[in-house]
């Protein structure tokens, strides 16, 4: 409803993998803010900050880590233009570490411009080079077992988390 309101041009990109998701559904309309990311997730020794459908992912790898005694905080990005570096800095600096999760390539991705972003805003907070965990350098396969294999997984994240300890 919001993209609708707007009165600037509006991209608005829903992930196909996300169609057949179960989940709660709110009993009135609401509208998201452009630009404002969620905390879907309260942590305090890692922030995953995940876009698309990787969030749901870096819920499920949080989940996990809990279980490890690690408390992941889950930034779901939400919009990328405007990006809302504030949520998203405001919590790695308070976990002093960040894990981007996202499927576009590595190279050139999304991933590493929300790092840049947190590197030049939060670097004295941060006990950890900031990790991403994207898609392979690679054109997406055309198999969904492959395609599969191509993108970020929970387990890629539960690994990237583990390298920082």
């Amino acid at each position: 409803l919001r993209a609708i309101a707007d009165d600037n041009p509006v991209m608005f990109l829903e992930h196909m993998g996300l169609y057949r998701t179960k989940g709660p559904v709110a009993p009135e309309p609401y509208e998201l803010a452009l630009g404002k990311a969620a905390c879907v997730r309260p942590g305090d020794d890692v922030s995953l900050v995940a876009v698309g459908e990787c969030t749901l992912r870096a819920l499920d790898a949080a989940e996990q880590l809990a279980d490890e005694g690690i408390s992941a905080e889950v930034i779901d990005v939400r919009t990328i233009a405007p990006l809302d570096a504030e949520t998203i800095c405001a919590s790695v600096a308070r976990t002093g570490r960040a894990v981007v999760v996202e499927e576009s390539p590595r190279r050139c991705g999304l991933a590493a411009e929300i790092a840049a972003v947190i590197t030049e805003s939060t670097f004295a907070a941060l006990s950890h080079p900031v990790a991403r965990v994207t898609a392979a350098n690679s054109p997406v396969p055309f198999s969904p077992p492959l395609e599969d294999a191509y993108l970020p997984t929970a387990a890629d994240i539960l690994a990237a988390v583990r390298a920082m300890s």
